[in-house]
């Protein structure tokens, strides 16, 4: 698993042993990345679910000006920390170790963009996003990023959220909901 592009280019990420933690692939993160490209420079972001923090690194190495990395294991956010000193991004970085629903439920702070990839087989993603639409933390026009089976729908949020498209690649699934801005 390295970084794809960036200051951080080709510097490989540690990654957690055993399988709780399912790395997104690289397809998909190159796909992903592809989307959101003009979405990263100096925008904050958070890496819900962190597991490695392989999305949020990649947007700190585009130019993202702060993101804050979430897992609720002690082993992922000590290699998150790790990756971070590996590929010189620490100083715009935070790593927090706690259950990301009770986290979530305590900010106040904007994000623009937010990365949601949880357990697959879990209800985390649908209680995720419904947290995130009742505390109100995504930036006008900003996107959440889900990761989930292929075969999972998403619920649809209350504006000014809205489910926006949706990508297949082969048994993933990216989902995007976007926040609308105010009218000019």
């Amino acid at each position: 698993m390295r970084v794809i592009t960036g200051v951080a280019r080709g510097k490989r990420l540690g990654e957690l042993s055993g399988m709780e933690t399912r790395p997104t692939t690289d397809r998909v993160k190159e796909a992903l990345f592809n989307i959101i490209q003009f979405d990263i420079e100096g925008r904050r972001v958070l890496d819900l679910f962190a597991g490695t923090g392989q999305l949020g690194i990649e947007c700190l190495s585009r130019g993202a000006a702060q993101c804050v990395f979430l897992d609720r294991r002690r082993d992922a956010a000590a290699l998150i920390r790790s990756n971070l000193r590996e590929t010189g991004l620490e100083k715009n970085a935070r790593v927090i170790q706690e259950d990301s629903l009770n986290w979530l439920k305590k900010q106040k702070e904007p994000f623009h963009l937010i990365f949601l990839d949880p357990p697959y087989d879990t209800d985390l993603l649908e209680s995720a996003l419904k947290t995130i639409a009742a505390i109100d933390i995504l930036s006008e026009n900003g996107i959440i990023i889900c990761e989930s089976r292929a075969e999972k729908e998403l619920p649809a949020l209350s504006a000014p959220y809205r489910k926006d498209k949706s990508y297949r690649y082969g048994k993933i699934k990216l989902t995007l909901y976007r926040k609308d801005g105010s009218a000019q």
